[in-house]
């Protein structure tokens, strides 16, 4: 913090050399693709750098010109518009009802401050006496004239306003020149600067911050100078005075994100109200601004720069408040080019990276970190959101596998390391019992551009006759009983969360389905499980789970029904090898979709016959 208020105020104080250096950096940007244009013509470097210099500059200062010229001649006119203004001012206060609450307090006001002023004046006529003429003789009055200032006084007061302007504007040129005429050098010294062992990773973020910027600035100074095109030759066919004018204010200010057009569209309004005779042009004036402006904002402006500002919205805002309170005016119209550098070096430097999570516009936090974020703050129906916005390009079971799954794991990290307590691992679970029962009644859209099955295997046959059929695989009648499926949590309530989801994806595919508790295999609760009516019991593990307990819980399972069958759904990342599963025993690595295509495995092999109950079956 201290260091960071150090360069804050360092800035601040500083901000007569830091303004022109930060103004030279980023014309740099933009002219540099010019200047390499150039050089790649086989013109001198030197020779390309003071023609582009030379054009760039002209370029402003003429437009520079043509708004001071524009504003001399509109100071000229205005005395002829205040006679319209007042008589339209007239009209408003007669429509809100003439002398009203707000003007009697106005003159109660006025009547006030006039006996604050000239107490005297006031007692006055309390007294009832007149006050006696004084002997006194009256005072002489006396006039000072200044001398006629000389030739150099007049010189001096001509010159000193323009000084600063022009000291500035020197600065920024000078800088601008050598900028591009030891590009390379810099570039070296920053890149020695950050460490020649790591060149790879400060050459990446120079590349990236240099392209970046010269094709913000490129596009959006030639956005914004048509839209202020578009706005002058509309104020021009209304009849707005300086018309030019108020479009080159429009192209400065629409640098400013979000209210830079509308602070544009203020002195065009209130000029158009005082040179129309009735209320046409200021209607005109503020429908070409919207349309305008609603036009480029939300229309051509996400087809021409997408996200190539890296920036989040409140980013945009809070460094348009800073930068502006920092350097005035000049820092509001530098503001996002900057922020954006700031994006750039966090997203290169790792002691920085803070700037790109809280100022850029990726996300956050990934998917499943999001989905777990939910879970511990007991949130079903932002989980949902994302959910169904997810579920528009892909299916239910991707969802669960590439988003649920994972967020499943990182709760079931934090389980074992001791981080969650009852009551968060409560809300895990009924966050995903709620988000379970939102889902059910999806329906998956057809997704054109799905991977092809491999029909060389028997789980790749199975998925090319289900994707090529208009329903799913039929399922034998037995194994569409209630219950016929039971899914048992392994060990936590993490696996309760996960056996709810593989009971749900069984139930989808035509399965007689249900899942337990998480206490389901204690000893206080096996001896009340019911496995009637049940051909097989699947044991889900989010966690990697000791061989001893596996053993342990297909055993009891085998005790309890011995015609059940037992499919290890290992969902962790971690898996068992083949030797590590009991005799007879099905087992499904990895996702919840490996365990719906080993359940669909089994009951084709027993359709055919041709099943032996004493095989392992590893599905990775």
């Amino acid at each position: 913090m201290a260091v960071a208020a150090l360069i804050i105020a360092a800035l601040y104080f500083g901000r007569e050399i830091f303004v022109p250096v930060a103004l030279a950096v980023l014309l740099s940007f933009v002219l540099a693709p010019f200047v390499m244009r150039l050089h790649s013509w086989r013109v001198p470097r030197t020779l390309a750098v003071l023609v582009v210099v030379f054009v760039g500059f002209s370029i402003i200062f003429s437009l520079g010109g043509l708004m001071v010229s524009q504003a001399s001649r509109l100071a000229r006119e205005l005395p002829r518009y205040q006679q319209t203004l007042s008589d339209k001012i007239e009209s408003l206060r007669g429509l809100m009802g003439g002398s009203g609450t707000l003007e009697q307090a106005s003159t109660v006001l006025k009547e006030l401050g006039t006996q604050l002023q000239h107490p005297d004046a006031a007692d006055q006529p309390n007294n009832g006496l007149l006050r006696q003429p004084s002997n006194n003789p009256a005072p002489i009055p006396v006039e000072v004239k200044q001398p006629d200032p000389g030739a150099l006084t007049t010189l001096v007061a001509i010159i000193e306003p323009l000084l600063s302007p022009l000291t500035t504007t020197g600065i920024v040129v000078i800088f601008v020149v050598f900028i591009l005429l030891q590009r390379e050098d810099l570039r070296n010294r920053v890149v020695r600067l950050a460490g020649s062992g790591d060149i790879q990773r400060t050459t990446a973020a120079l590349d990236d911050a240099g392209q970046r910027l010269s094709k913000l600035f490129l596009t959006q100074i030639a956005f914004n100078a048509v839209f202020g095109l578009a706005i002058g030759i509309g104020l021009e066919l209304i009849g707005v005075p300086s018309a030019p004018l108020w479009g080159l204010i429009a192209m400065i200010l629409r640098f400013v994100p979000y209210i830079g057009a509308l602070i544009s569209a203020v002195f065009p309004l209130i000029l158009s109200a005082a040179v129309g005779s009735g209320w046409e042009m200021l209607v005109l004036t503020a429908a070409l601004f919207v349309v305008l402006e609603l036009l480029a904002g939300q229309v051509l402006e996400p087809l021409i720069f997408g996200h190539s500002t890296g920036l989040s919205p409140v980013a945009i805002i809070l460094s348009a408040s800073f930068w502006t309170w920092l350097w005035g005016p000049v820092g509001l119209v530098l503001a996002t080019p900057l922020t954006v550098c700031l994006v750039v070096v966090g997203r290169h430097v790792d002691r920085l990276k803070f700037l790109d999570i809280m100022l850029g516009d990726r996300p956050p936090l990934t998917p499943s970190q999001l989905v777990y974020q939910r879970m511990l703050a007991g949130d079903p129906i932002e989980a949902a959101e994302q959910a169904h916005e997810h579920l528009k390009n892909a299916s239910l079971e991707d969802y669960y596998d590439t988003i649920l799954l994972k967020g499943l794991r990182l709760a079931e990290t934090d389980n074992r390391l001791g981080h969650l307590n009852e009551e968060r691992l409560d809300r895990i679970v009924a966050t995903v019992g709620e988000l379970v029962s939102d889902l059910e009644t999806h329906n998956d859209a057809e997704v054109a551009d799905a991977a092809p099955a491999d029909v060389d295997s028997n789980l790749g046959a199975l998925v090319a006759i289900e994707r090529a059929g208009d329903r799913p695989i039929l399922i034998p009648e037995q194994w569409q009983s209630p219950r016929s499926v039971l899914c048992v949590p392994g060990a936590s309530k993490i696996d309760e969360a996960a056996a709810l989801v593989v009971a749900q994806i069984l139930r989808r595919r035509g399965f007689g389905a249900a899942s337990e508790k998480a206490d389901a295999l204690s000893m206080s609760k096996f001896f009340s499980l019911d496995l009637t009516g049940t051909l097989l019991v699947c044991v889900c593990y989010v966690d990697r789970p000791s061989g001893a307990r596996i053993q342990y819980a297909v055993r009891r399972l085998t005790k309890k029904n011995g015609s059940v069958k037992v499919l290890l759904a290992l969902l962790g990342a971690d898996g068992i090898t083949p030797a590590e599963s009991p005799a007879g025993t099905l087992v499904a690595q990895g996702s919840f979709e490996v365990v719906l295509e080993t359940l669909l495995q089994l009951v084709s092999e027993q359709s055919a016959t041709t099943s032996d109950p004493e095989n392992v079956v590893v599905a990775q």
